[in-house]
């Protein structure tokens, strides 16, 4: 966090990715292949967390304290192997779900199906 306790925003956070990662000398495993598979890890163990909780539960789950903290830092997993891969390769995070978002726009227009 910064001095106004304000978020780093998406590029501040990718340098610091990257940065733990050259500190390591773990650039050669980052590779697209193992990015993906380390996201989709991540991603199943936070799908672990909610995997038998009913749908009410689910949307309580943060309200424990253990599970709000678990769930927080598998988000933080996902998240720092998706902007990892997107500095792999040179994909700007924010402008890709800006684009995605304007399609879906159009691909499900609001009134369709009842809306």
């Amino acid at each position: 966090m910064t001095e106004e306790n304000t978020p780093p925003d998406l590029p501040a956070l990718q340098r610091r990715l990257a940065e733990f990662a050259a500190a390591r000398s773990w650039q050669p495993y980052h590779t697209p292949k193992n990015l993906v598979s380390a996201l989709s890890v991540e991603a199943a163990e936070l799908v672990e967390i909610f995997q038998w909780l009913t749908p009410e539960q689910s949307e309580r789950v943060m309200d424990d304290p253990d599970s709000a903290h678990r769930v927080t830092d598998e988000v933080a997993d996902v998240l720092a192997y998706l902007l990892q891969l997107c500095e792999v390769l040179g994909i700007d995070p924010r402008a890709a779900l800006a684009a995605k978002i304007e399609r879906n726009e159009l691909r499900f227009p609001v009134g369709r199906n009842g809306d």
